[in-house]
């Protein structure tokens, strides 16, 4: 139907185009015509009046000589006037160009466009704007609340603009935002992993010296932070050393004793370089550790038949794993560090109120752990993101 409304268009614009062509042909040759009766007339006219003594025959003759001059005028006139026509007027380019434009059009259009997009509605397209407008308007103010801050703003504060700018892709406004907050007491390797992720990201992906700087820092105070062994990987690729790029991100998964969601994202990656450096490619199977070696977990021949499975099997594998764990559980409820393992599970199949109520379970029984116990603060955090 789209293509059937285009044609019409076409043929539409073809004939206007054409219209004033004929039509300006038409009204030239109507005038020649008329301008040769009426000198037709006239030369009757004088040989009537001759005839009837009204005129002399010389008067008679040089007014006959004088319509006869006119009319040759005429017909040299309408010669040069056709050939003006076609020369000056191109009349011949522009008829050509009423025919080749629309099919050129088209031929650009099967080329390059997309007809088969569905359409946006004008409603929806205005209320994205609205809302983009509000939460535009809504960043600004927090900007403003947290400059005034005589006492320099909340860290939560920064942290929730930084992220909200990184939403809305202004990556240089969230890596400023950040800088605020990365040489507080209280800045912890995430928020430094957070920074770097700003810099990098400004920088169309590139790892500046900058941002591999506050990496360290990220990694010197937690280890285990993946977004900053993520990002010093991808540092160490761009540089050319591939093979520790590689290296890298693999022992990190092998270092995880718990599922978590940055570990596709760790595969991933490390199957893009492996593929430039023909390492074998790795699989979330085999870094699935669910329950530690007290729990029911793959064995080798598991892990080998599970290479195999397709996305469904494997998706279906792994649940088989999380209840595994979790019925142990039922038999062992005090196991801080299983409801760990059960809560993250959970959040890599996406059920997020079931890992909401692992958490809660593993914060009962985190009640009388020392402050200094990063547990805790693994679980407060998880909760935070959860509940928000």
């Amino acid at each position: 139907m789209l293509w059937f409304i285009f044609v019409g268009l076409a043929v539409a614009a073809a004939i206007f185009m054409a219209l004033p062509l004929r039509s300006r042909s038409q009204a030239i040759s109507e005038r020649n015509e008329a301008s040769v009766a009426i000198f037709a007339d006239q030369l009757s006219e004088v040989e009537a009046d001759a005839e009837r003594g009204l005129i002399s025959q010389e008067d008679a003759q040089a007014a006959q000589i004088e319509i006869k001059r006119r009319l040759l005028a005429l017909s040299r006139k309408k010669a040069g006037a056709g050939l003006r026509h076609v020369n000056r007027d191109g009349r011949a380019v522009l008829w050509v160009a009423t025919i080749a434009v629309p099919l050129a059009a088209a031929a650009l259009y099967a080329q390059l466009g997309s007809p088969d997009v569905p359409a946006v509605a004008f409603a929806e397209r205005e209320s994205e704007r609205a809302q983009q407008s509000q939460i535009t308007e809504l960043t600004g103010k927090l900007l403003e609340r947290l400059q005034s801050d005589p006492e320099g703003g909340p860290t939560e504060g920064w942290i929730l603009l930084a992220q909200t700018y990184m939403r809305m892709g202004r990556y240089g406004d969230a890596a400023l935002a950040m800088e605020n907050v990365i040489d507080r007491a209280d800045a912890t390797s995430p928020v430094l992993s957070q920074y770097a992720e700003a810099l990098v990201a400004a920088e169309d992906g590139i790892v500046t010296p900058k941002a591999r700087e506050v990496l360290r820092r990220a990694r010197a105070m937690d280890p285990a932070n993946p977004a900053a062994s993520f990002y010093e990987a991808i540092a160490l690729d761009q540089e050319g050393d591939s093979d520790a790029a590689h290296d890298l991100l693999v022992s990190r998964l092998e270092s995880a004793d718990e599922p978590a969601p940055w570990m596709e994202v760790f595969i991933a990656q490390a199957n893009r370089i492996g593929e430039t450096i023909g390492r074998e490619p790795v699989s979330l199977v085999s870094f699935a550790p669910m329950a530690g070696a007290a729990a029911p977990g793959p064995t080798e021949s598991d892990v080998s038949a599970a290479a195999e499975m397709s996305e469904e099997d494997r998706a279906a594998f792994i649940r088989s794993m999380v209840n595994r764990l979790a019925e142990r559980l039922t038999e062992t409820p005090d196991d801080l560090d299983g409801w760990l393992r059960l809560a993250n599970a959970y959040r890599v199949l996406g059920e997020v109120d079931n890992a909401r109520d692992a958490y809660r379970t593993a914060e009962r029984l985190a009640e009388n752990l020392p402050p200094e116990d990063p547990r805790s603060q693994t679980i407060q955090r998880a909760l935070t993101e959860l509940d928000g």
